[in-house]
């Protein structure tokens, strides 16, 4: 079902506004997640046993510092020595991954002090994970191939089958949207963090289709919902992959080492893939560049890119990308009002001004969106400043848009100033205003509305009004 809505969420264009996720809250939640992937390692790379399973990340924090006394010094000294190896190998310019190099020497290293040292033991992949056969148990991977199956009838919460029903649809409606939400979020947010580090563009419409189309099958070989992982794509990008070919490699190494290399990837140590983990925490993290935002960028940017970290480690990606975006959307509307306004132009000041404004009227510039941020400030200033003007100009040829709320002040304010048997000069009227205006009923009345498509016609109209009026 999320598969379906993902698909549904590509044909319909919905990926393009991804891109309108700020600076602050992808640096902000990839960060935070950062810190969530690096101190969840702790755990395997110093071999703790923490009491209980804990579901928030605070909780498993404190499980670790409790638990800390009983670290492994085994464990820790395969740690060390793999995440050395991670950093040292590319120092010696070889094409070699060193992911491969180092999980290769920890493990045949682990087994060859397991000969030498009595005693010495760590955990690894099979001692870690056991699976059933035919009611035997065996430890690391299993050695099979992902079978077809009908995901309906797979075993459901109570183990039972579940059985396919429209009521079992209509109660997985709503985690099956919030999974495709947080997939779609999760994907587009890789993608872009993947751009950033590439410097390349993606295409959000496509991803999500494809996102959509591998949780439509996967179901169907006992697959369950998958996102593109920020952790992944880093690690791709840093061992040098580049286009889409690495993922149908990536993914067919996958499937051969678990049909054929699923003993020997049993003796990986638990510890050595902890270490991989915090080496790319590290690169995901982009420290030095969150640490240039906080230092360079405005106040309120540094307070979104906090905000998104807090918020994904504490709870988690979906809440910490929602409250930013919120957050940024609110810091961009008062922006906006701080830079939408009205002033009264005098001579001099306007550049498509050639000739004094004649005595009796009065011209305003208005500059900015009218939106509903601003629509109030602007038109509250108008109010202020109309006077006993017989004539108020208003130069519009800076207000790009104009919203409801807008719309709404300025039709308040034109109805203020026909009270006072005011003529208002719409002057350079844009497109989307002209057409609002048109829909709402401001329209050129005589001794009221009037509308100049230049400031000298304007200016033309107020003198013909003002000698007639005299």
């Amino acid at each position: 079902m999320a598969g379906v809505m993902l698909i549904g969420f590509g044909v319909a264009r919905m990926g393009k506004f991804i891109p309108f996720i700020p600076l602050p809250v992808t640096a902000g939640f990839t960060a935070g997640i950062a810190l969530v992937i690096a101190v969840l390692q702790l755990k395997d790379f110093f071999g703790l046993q923490p009491v209980g399973e804990a579901e928030h990340f605070l909780e498993r924090a404190g499980a670790l510092i409790a638990a800390a006394p009983g670290a492994r010094w085994e464990e820790a000294a395969v740690g060390a020595s793999t995440l050395a190896i991670l950093l040292l190998w590319p120092r010696l310019r070889t094409k070699l991954p060193a992911p491969l190099v180092a999980l290769v020497a920890a493990a045949v290293g682990v087994v060859l002090v397991r000969r030498l040292v009595p005693g010495f033991e760590v955990a690894t992949i099979a001692t870690r994970f056991q699976y059933l056969v035919d009611g035997v148990p065996y430890g690391g991977i299993p050695r099979m191939p992902p079978m077809p199956v009908l995901p309906w009838l797979m075993p459901g919460p109570d183990g039972a089958p579940m059985h396919f029903s429209i009521q079992m649809m209509q109660d997985l409606l709503s985690g099956a949207f919030a999974i495709a939400v947080l997939g779609a979020i999760e994907s587009l947010l890789s993608a872009v963090v993947a751009d950033g580090m590439a410097g390349t563009r993606h295409d959000p419409n496509a991803e999500l289709v494809a996102q959509g189309t591998g949780n439509l099958i996967a179901p169907f070989f006992g697959g369950f919902a998958a996102t593109g992982a920020i952790a992944r794509t880093a690690t791709n990008f840093r061992a040098g992959g580049r286009s889409p070919v690495a993922a149908i490699a990536h993914s067919a190494v996958v499937l051969i080492a678990m049909l054929a290399l699923a003993p020997l990837l049993g003796a990986l140590p638990m510890a050595s893939l902890a270490a991989l983990l915090l080496l790319v925490a590290w690169n995901m993290s982009d420290l030095a560049h969150v640490i240039r935002v906080l230092r360079v960028a405005p106040r309120s940017d540094a307070l979104v890119l906090l905000t998104c970290f807090f918020l994904t480690v504490v709870f988690d990606m979906t809440v910490a990308v929602t409250a930013g975006v919120l957050m940024a959307a609110v810091l961009f509307m008062r922006r906006m009002a701080d830079v939408s306004g009205t002033r009264v132009v005098e001579e001099g000041q306007h550049p498509a001004l050639r000739e004094p404004v004649p005595p009796g009227a009065v011209l305003y510039e208005i500059a900015g969106p009218l939106f509903f941020g601003a629509a109030e400030k602007a038109m509250d200033s108008l109010h202020a400043s109309a006077g006993e003007a017989g004539v108020v100009l208003l130069e519009l040829g800076a207000v790009p848009v104009i919203d409801a709320t807008g719309m709404v002040n300025l039709e308040s304010a034109l109805a203020r100033l026909a009270r006072d048997r005011t003529l208002v000069i719409l002057v350079r009227v844009q497109d989307q205003p002209a057409k609002f205006m048109a829909r709402v009923g401001i329209v050129p009345s005589p001794g009221r509305i009037a509308f100049a498509a230049t400031l000298e016609e304007g200016l033309s109209l107020a003198r013909t009004h003002l000698s007639r009026s005299s």
